[in-house]
């Protein structure tokens, strides 16, 4: 029973196959794949049982244009003027404007994604002369898909963890990630020195060190910890268990909303244009706005009116949704 409440120690790696130094396949890149797959796969179908206004035969062009304007350009877009900006200033960013398009660096922002999604799905509607709401309802039923996918990578990668639990709670995870990013020195440094007692080649490593332990040498020592189990149990003995917020809002954000607003358009087929894009914009926010709690911040990340930028700008995403019910309620009482 101890073993089976013990806490995780996270021990995934974030690619899948390695071909060269340079160039492997990561889960975090196969989430989005997945995820277009997946979502094509769906709207296909409610077009086809005419549950979208969306014809068949351009289903798969929506989905890929709005993967690469929508989510690709929105994310990272989102990213820049919602984190970027506000935490290295303008000046900063665009004396080196490279740091703008370098993705693989990280950086996507699930709010500007959205975004990215409503402004795509806008123009798509206009050129093709159909209602916007309901080509955002097809969108809006899909999207959550992505989430789940893309936080499910997250807690593989051991990325955008959350706060350390209460005690010893069976359910908080330990992120080597985290003894990096929020530990302290001593911390990293007693960890790799119980990880060098028991693994030559860690022993080795903080030899040639010969000095303050840096990123590369901690995270070759994690490498290893992902096959053998003493030098991750020593790691695990200095790190503190987290909350795995990326799974909550996985289920949360992602699989739970998916299934509700699914059933509500298959259930409610005269169900007036808007109405499940509104009810995307505010569980979203609300589901986000309450994991958050026990999200880390990013780090430099500041408050904003005592809220997480997450926070913050999931309000705005409840009055957007509130604005879509009411569009939605007038459209039907006028009809």
């Amino acid at each position: 029973m101890e073993v089976l409440l013990a806490n995780y120690v996270h021990d995934l790696s974030p690619v899948i196959v390695e071909f060269t130094d340079t160039i492997k396949l990561r889960w975090y890149g196969l989430a989005y794949v997945a995820g277009f797959m997946v979502a094509y796969a769906i709207l296909l179908r409610l077009s086809r049982r005419g549950l979208w206004v969306v014809p068949e035969e351009k289903v798969a062009d929506i989905v890929t244009y709005t993967a690469i304007f929508g989510v690709f350009l929105g994310g990272r877009l989102g990213y820049v003027l919602f984190y970027m900006i506000p935490e290295k200033g303008l000046a900063a960013v665009l004396s080196d404007p490279l740091q703008i398009i370098r993705v693989w660096d990280g950086g996507m922002s699930s709010h500007g994604g959205i975004l990215g999604i409503a402004f795509f799905t806008l123009f798509f509607a206009w050129k093709n002369k159909l209602s916007w709401p309901a080509v955002g309802d097809g969108a809006a039923i899909v999207a959550p898909l992505g989430v789940f996918f893309g936080r499910v990578a997250n807690f593989i990668n051991g990325e955008l963890y959350g706060t350390k639990t209460a005690g010893d709670a069976w359910y908080g995870v330990k992120f080597p990630s985290a003894l990096w990013e929020r530990g302290s020195y001593d911390d990293i440094e007693h960890a790799l020195h119980e990880a060098s007692m028991v693994n030559p080649e860690v022993e080795q490593l903080m030899i040639a060190s010969d000095g303050p332990v840096n990123s590369a040498v901690f995270n070759r020592v994690v490498e290893i910890s992902r096959e053998d189990d003493q030098v991750l149990a020593a790691l695990g003995n200095h790190i503190a268990p987290r909350h795995a917020s990326q799974l909550y809002e996985g289920f949360l954000e992602g699989a739970l909303i998916f299934a509700v607003l699914y059933f509500i358009r298959v259930r409610f087929r005269d169900l007036a244009h808007g109405v499940i894009t509104g009810l995307f914009f505010i569980l979203y926010a609300v589901f986000r706005i309450l994991v958050e709690t026990v999200r880390e911040p990013d780090q430099g990340a500041e408050s904003v009116m005592g809220m997480s930028k997450g926070q913050f700008y999931s309000t705005f995403m409840i009055l957007i949704g509130i604005a879509f019910l009411v569009f939605a309620w007038r459209k039907k009482k006028v009809a």
